[in-house]
This record gives C-alpha cells, sequence and structure tokens, in this order.
C-alpha cells in the first residue's frame, strides 16, 4: 500500500488529478482497519474542516494513529481563531505594503497550495503562512488599512472549489511538496515540564552564551525539564510549552516582546514577563521610578529637543548621554564640552523625541546584582573595557571590546549594594533582574534595572556553577506548578 494518503469525502473531488496516489473516502479512512497502520502520510482535502465535522476527524484521529497529517489538528484549531492567526501574522505584515505597494484596489485574495502562491508577488509571504498553517489550500485576504496593507482573514479552501487551472496549479505544488522529505514533527522526552528559551544565533552579545545555553538544557534534562531552543520562527509553536524563557536582547519595538505578550496570553510562565519588559527598557521611564521612589541613582535630566540651554548648569562635564532603549553600552555617549553635547544631541534626537542626560560618576568597576523572584542569586563585578569609560566599547564595523569581570558570593558583596540593588528591582516585578549599580566615596548609585541580565558560562555563573542554572529552572517549576493547581 502506498504510504501518501489523499483523503477527500467524494471521489469525484480528486478528478482529474495525479496519479500514483491512493485516494480514498473520508468514509473508508475513518471505518477501514488496513488505514490504521502507521507510518503513513496523509493528504486531507475534505469539503470541510469545521469543528467535530468529518474533516476535522479524519486530521484528529489520523494524529491518533501516529500518521503525519496535514492539516493538523492544531492547525484547524489555530484557523478557526481569529485572534491566534492575526497575532502569528504580525512579522508577515512588515513586509507586506512593500510587495503591495503598486496595487491600486483596497483588498487582495490569494490562494496558497502547499506554499505556493497564485500571484509570484507574494510567494515569500506565501510560503511563511504555510509555514505558520501547514494545510494544502488555504485563501488569504489582504486589506488596505490607514495605508497599511494587513492580513485580513485566512481560511481553509478546498478542492471542489478550485478552476481547472487552479487544480492544476494545486496537483504541481502537493508533488513538490511530497517529493521532498516529510518534517518530522518535534517530538519530546517524557519531561515533566516543557520550557522554551528564546534566542537569537546572530545576535554579537547575546544574554546567554551557547554554553551557557547548553548548560540549561542539560540541567534541565535532570530536572525533568525538556528544554527547547527557539527562535522567531517558532512563534506558532510557543504554546506547546509550559514556560517561556527569554535569552534574546528584548525592546518593545521587536519580536521578543510579542513573544512575551503571547505567553502571557497562553496563560504561560513567563521571563522576561511583558510589564518588567516595559519597565525596564525605557530609560526614561527608569529614572523617574528611581526619583520618585528615592532610590539613588546619577543625577539625570529628561532633554527634549532644542531644549539643551543651560545644561551644563545642572550637570557638570562630562556628561552621559543615552536613548531610552539602549542596551549592552549601545547608545551611550559622552560629551565633554559644549560642541560635543550639540553634536551627539543633534544625533539622538534623530532616533528619540527623549533623551537622558545624566551626570558621570567615575568608577573602576560596575556592580551587577542578579535578582531573581526578589531574592538576590549572584553578585558581579563589570570592570570597564581597557582604555574606555564603558564596560563594552562598540567600535565600527560590529566590533566590540570588553572589559574583564570578577564574580563573588552574593554575602561577600557589600550589603548596603544587595539592599539597594534589591529595592530598586522590587520597583519592577518578581523576574530576574540584573541591577546595575556604582559605588564610590559619594555613595551607591543605581544605573538601571534590566529585564534580560546577562547568564554566561564562566562569568555570572563562575560561584555557583551548576547551582545558577537549577535555581533559575527551579523557579520556572515553582511557578508553572503554582499555575497549575491555582487553575
Amino acid at each position: 500500500m502506498s504510504t501518501h494518503l489523499i483523503v477527500v469525502e467524494h471521489k469525484s473531488d480528486w478528478q482529474p488529478g495525479a496519479s500514483g496516489y491512493t485516494v480514498i473516502t473520508a468514509r473508508d479512512y475513518l471505518s477501514q482497519p488496513e488505514y490504521g497502520e502507521k507510518g503513513m502520510r496523509v493528504i486531507n482535502l475534505c469539503r470541510s474542516y469545521s469543528y467535530l465535522n468529518t474533516g476535522y476527524y479524519c486530521s484528529l484521529l489520523a494524529e491518533a494513529r501516529r500518521h503525519r497529517i496535514v492539516p493538523s489538528a492544531r492547525t484547524l484549531s489555530d484557523l478557526s481563531r481569529k485572534a491566534i492567526y492575526s497575532l502569528e501574522a504580525e512579522d508577515i505584515e512588515e513586509t507586506l505594503s512593500k510587495l503591495l505597494k503598486s496595487v491600486s484596489t483596497s483588498t487582495l485574495d490569494i490562494h496558497i497550495f502547499f506554499g505556493h502562491s497564485d500571484d509570484p508577488r507574494l510567494q515569500d509571504i506565501a510560503r511563511q503562512i504555510f509555514e505558520t498553517f501547514p494545510a494544502p489550500l488555504l485563501r488569504v485576504e489582504f486589506k488596505l488599512e490607514n495605508g497599511q496593507w494587513r492580513i485580513g482573514r485566512i481560511r481553509p479552501a478546498y478542492i471542489q472549489q478550485l478552476n481547472a487551472s487552479q487544480r492544476e496549479a494545486f496537483v504541481a505544488a502537493m508533488e513538490s511538496y511530497l517529493g521532498k522529505p516529510w518534517r518530522q514533527p518535534r517530538t519530546r522526552a517524557n519531561a515533566r515540564y516543557d520550557l522554551a528559551i528564546l534566542i537569537n544565533p546572530a545576535d554579537p552579545l547575546p544574554p546567554s552564551d551557547n554554553k551557557a545555553l547548553k548548560n540549561f538544557v542539560r540541567i534541565g534534562k535532570r530536572m525533568n525539564i525538556s528544554v527547547d531552543l527557539i527562535t522567531r520562527k517558532n512563534y506558532s509553536q510557543l504554546a506547546e510549552y509550559d514556560a517561556l524563557f527569554i535569552r534574546d536582547t528584548t525592546n518593545i519595538e521587536n519580536y521578543t516582546y510579542r513573544f512575551a505578550k503571547k505567553a502571557e496570553s497562553e496563560g504561560m510562565v513567563v521571563i522576561d514577563d511583558p510589564h518588567s519588559i516595559l519597565m525596564c527598557t525605557n530609560k526614561v521611564y527608569l529614572a523617574e521610578l528611581l526619583r520618585a521612589h528615592k532610590i539613588p541613582h546619577p543625577k539625570t535630566v529628561v532633554l527634549q529637543e532644542k531644549k539643551i540651554a543651560g545644561l551644563e548648569q545642572e550637570i557638570p562635564f562630562p556628561i552621559v548621554l543615552k536613548i531610552p532603549d539602549g542596551s549592552f553600552s549601545r547608545g551611550v555617549y559622552k560629551a565633554h564640552n559644549r560642541e560635543e553635547l550639540k553634536l551627539i544631541t543633534d544625533k539622538l534626537f534623530k532616533e528619540s523625541d527623549l533623551i537622558l542626560a545624566q551626570e558621570y560618576v567615575y568608577t573602576e568597576y560596575d556592580w551587577r546584582i542578579g535578582i531573581l523572584n526578589r531574592k538576590p542569586i549572584y553578585a558581579c563585578q563589570y570592570f570597564m573595557s581597557k582604555n574606555h569609560w564603558q564596560i563594552v566599547k562598540h567600535e565600527e564595523g560590529g566590533k566590540f571590546n570588553e572589559g574583564n569581570y570578577r564574580t563573588l558570593p552574593v554575602e561577600a558583596a557589600p550589603p548596603k549594594v544587595v539592599k539597594t540593588a534589591l529595592k530598586a528591582a522590587n520597583l519592577i516585578g518578581d523576574g530576574l533582574y540584573g541591577v546595575d549599580l556604582k559605588q564610590n566615596d559619594k555613595g551607591i548609585f543605581v544605573i538601571e534595572v534590566n529585564d534580560n541580565p546577562n547568564i554566561e558560562s564562566g562569568v555570572e555563573d563562575a560561584y555557583l556553577k551548576d547551582g545558577l542554572y537549577r535555581m533559575i529552572l527551579m523557579e520556572f517549576i515553582a511557578r508553572i506548578e503554582h499555575k497549575r493547581y491555582a487553575a
């Protein structure tokens, strides 16, 4: 028997069609025992996939039989809920307006056959939609709203609705699809918990290096946690997990925030949570928060464009200037005089309506106190990069140099440093934070609270070693179990 099965509701639905495939009715597929064998590859072309309809049951029972089915019951469920596919489509919509700028109408419909579009302009979009919603036939409606092209609706299409030329294109796309190695669904060990760690392999300064990520996977396995490393392409599979740990540089304007929001909407445990990202990634907000709660920090002034006159009377030179959402020392500059101040602020105001001017506090190193669920878990000293005033010195071409570090037991750090860090982090929440502080003869000053602190092998884990990873994973377990028992 052929390992490829094409399931239709009526044999006439397949006429004319490609030869060499076993075409059976849905009634036979559901009832005949010979179609219950493992290892079959099934294309479900029923006339409807509505919940509890024949087409839906074909996909559902195929998964129970361990058949490789397109579309899966999960795909059908996702397509039936606009709230889901509108979230999935956010990245896709970013490129739509460029592709459709010459279209004179305000709506456009296309068919997608196994990832192939009947509109060549939208082939890349079609492939992305198919990867997100793997279904044999899809019909996608695009709408122009307020000058922005958006996906209005994604829904299954059915073979009996196609004309002769569309059927021919569909068969060609199907043969191409079946000629490729079938993608095996992701399988997990029988772990008690499933944790997704979001990473960006292309990030030159990730919060966790490859060895640290492998440590999370290795130690998670010992703790009965299945840890998967995912990227932005896995957005549609996020709800399969119990928890999300973001080890990618966070920003309100990019996909990391959308991942956090989706995880939260799915009732998952998530670190960094959206609230923490929102509060920590904007330095203007953070500066005001520290000021309002009388937490010591360098003198800070929020600048608006063309309102920098007299700044040196409030903050003496050199003055540190920051864009609100910089990270890893990016977007941070030092002005030594009025001319440099004007030059730097002119540049930064092109990126943001508000920027920060801050008193320069010299120290040989910064303290970083790692805090998880309102408890300190590590203490590091980050030394300035050689011949530079920052921990990371960024150079042209994306190159950078980092300073040295020293990791201490939390109890070896000055108690007032730890206490001040805790006070600042507690204003944000109960997530995982890294509080940066400076200490000199004038006192202790909070520089910022990071929602996405480094956990790197040989650095933050230098004292606790595997214990640091266990501590973080145990927090995920506690939160997952709390959610389960509270439900």
